[in-house]
Formats: C-alpha cells, structure tokens, sequence
C-alpha cells in the first residue's frame, strides 16, 4: 500500500498536502482499496467554508458510497473536475490526479488531529 511520507493524513482515510495556506485534500490509496470501482465524486461545497469533520462531498463505487469529511477548516476553493468524467482516477492515481478539492484554509486552524504517514499506517493495523 502506497502512503507518502510528505503527506498528512486522517482516520477517515483522507488525506492532505499543505503548502501554504491551501490545502489539497483525497483519499488514500488503502480507502480506494476498500471501496472497489469508483464510479462517481460528488462535491457540492466550492465556496462554502467548512469546519474539520464536515462533510465536503461523498464517493460512488459499485458496491457502497461513503462521505468525504473535511480535515482541516477552510473555504473549499476547487473541485478536481478530471473526476466527473474519470472518477476511476481514485482508483488508479490517488495521490497524484486523483486529488478531490483544494482549500484555503481558515486562519488558526487546528491541525493537531492530522496524522503522519506512519501513524496512519499503524492506524490500519
């Protein structure tokens, strides 16, 4: 299983690339794993701002649909529109062009529940 070392993640197997104040934010490879053929993203929260553990979009694949939650606070600011007619790029990129959303994150945010890539690992077990 594929876990980047220079990302964040979550328990909710998301997870997050930060530079500056715009965070970038997809599932992880173990989360595509679980869910099997991604056939639809569905994101309807560009603009809104979101407190962590919101939920921001949800997931389509063949056997179950599974909510997106926030990481971090922010105001999402892009939605990764590859995915509307490649969902399966979760599946087969999810670190690269698989990302789902960017966002500005808020001012003072707490970031003390993301997780490195080997907590995270160890977090699966």
């Amino acid at each position: 299983m594929n876990t980047p070392s220079e990302l964040k993640y979550t328990k909710d197997h998301e997870w997050v690339r930060i530079d500056g104040d715009t965070a970038t934010i997809g599932i992880t490879d173990f989360a595509q794993g679980e869910l099997g053929d991604i056939v639809f993203v569905d994101v309807d929260s560009v603009d809104d701002e979101l407190s962590a553990g919101d939920v921001f979009g949800s997931v389509e694949a063949v056997k179950t649909v599974s909510d997106l939650f926030l990481p971090v606070s922010g105001t999402v600011t892009e939605f990764n529109t590859d995915l509307e007619d490649q969902p399966e790029l979760l599946n087969t990129d999810p670190y690269g062009k698989g990302w789902i959303i960017k966002l500005t994150i808020a001012e003072g945010a707490d970031m003390s529940e993301l997780i490195s890539a080997e907590q995270y690992q160890e977090s699966l077990g």
